[in-house]
């Protein structure tokens, strides 16, 4: 595998393999084709007390490993990251860490914001789990840098971070759209192991730059109910909400598409869709909360404010949806 190589001071409009040299003070991180396969970004459950319930975050790891996922994240979005505290945030960590140990599974976790010094602070405490394998960067919100600005973020970080960087892509978020050849060289940087890819859709940048990566760099399908088609057109796996329910079904998806099963993957990628738009007709991950608290696998369905708890209609509707999912 070659190695990769960018600079910020190359401009975006460059070759998409550039060939000048790494920065020089670049943390050498493995390679990870272990990027790979269906991965879970953890709830955060509270308890009746309104505090993080911890024994069944515990549960839930082990849950959705056991039914097949490659890895979970932790601190992402779906975990209502932004309304934890420190402690909160270190004892999820903590939790997933030690899943992941027992489990020789996948740990990446949440780290960084829009500005690139409390996004290097952020990524310099994962050095405090060592099971942590990757870090989920999302990109710059709300400053709206340039496509310049934003690589050179990434390179800075890449080169100080403990561990390969995610970075998290989700412009409808962020207000930061990304074309493909900003997205490539984002993935030709060392250190940088792939993209969790959430534009809302399927575009011409999408399959432009599934048909062009860089070495060594994954994309992850991020919007949930376009899983299927992204795998279809060569992404890595998925990090996916949706896969806290009817996790077994997202892993045999992935293993569909990897084995070349066309008609079997669309069949079954077409119900999974079904069930991700339903859970997502409320902001995440409210109406995945109402399900996981209707099966009993969480001891309340609530999130902090801004967010306020899924109403009924939603939560039948998902749970109606994963009623009718294909063995």
């Amino acid at each position: 595998m070659a190695q990769k190589q960018q600079t910020a001071q190359d401009t975006v409009a460059g070759p998409a393999h550039p060939t000048t040299p790494a920065h020089p003070t670049t943390t050498s991180h493995p390679t990870t084709p272990f990027l790979h396969g269906i991965h879970v970004p953890l709830i955060t459950p509270f308890d009746a007390s309104g505090g993080v319930a911890l024994d069944a975050l515990e549960a839930l790891a082990h849950e959705v490993l056991t039914a097949g996922a490659t890895g979970i994240a932790a601190l992402g979005t779906t975990a209502e990251a932004a309304s934890l505290d420190e402690a909160e945030r270190d004892a999820v960590t903590e939790v997933c860490a030690r899943v992941c140990r027992e489990r020789g599974a996948f740990l990446s976790v949440g780290a960084g914001s829009s500005g690139t010094r409390a996004s290097e602070a952020a990524l310099e405490r994962l050095r405090r789990w060592p099971e942590a394998r990757a870090a989920l960067v999302t990109v710059p919100s709300f400053v709206r840098p340039s496509a310049a600005g934003v690589l050179a973020h990434f390179e800075r970080l890449a080169a100080l971070a403990p561990v390969p960087l995610i970075v998290y892509h989700i412009p409808y978020r962020t207000g930061q759209p990304l074309h493909a050849r900003a997205l490539r060289a984002l993935g030709a940087l060392p250190g940088v192991a792939g993209v969790k890819y959430a534009v809302g859709g399927i575009d011409e940048d999408t399959v432009a730059l599934l048909g062009e990566l860089p070495d060594g760099f994954t994309v992850m399908a991020g919007d949930d109910a376009y899983v299927s088609p992204l795998l279809a057109l060569g992404a890595g796996g998925g990090i996916l909400a949706s896969a806290h329910l009817a996790t077994d079904r997202f892993a045999a998806l992935d293993a569909a598409w990897r084995a070349g099963d066309a008609v079997g993957a669309r069949a079954l990628g077409h119900a999974l869709a079904r069930l991700s738009a339903a859970v997502f007709t409320e902001p995440n991950p409210v109406v995945l909360k109402g399900v996981l608290h209707a099966q009993g696998r969480i001891p309340t369905p609530d999130v902090r404010l801004p967010l306020l708890p899924a109403g009924r209609t939603s939560v039948r509707e998902a749970l109606r949806r994963l009623a009718e999912l294909p063995e």
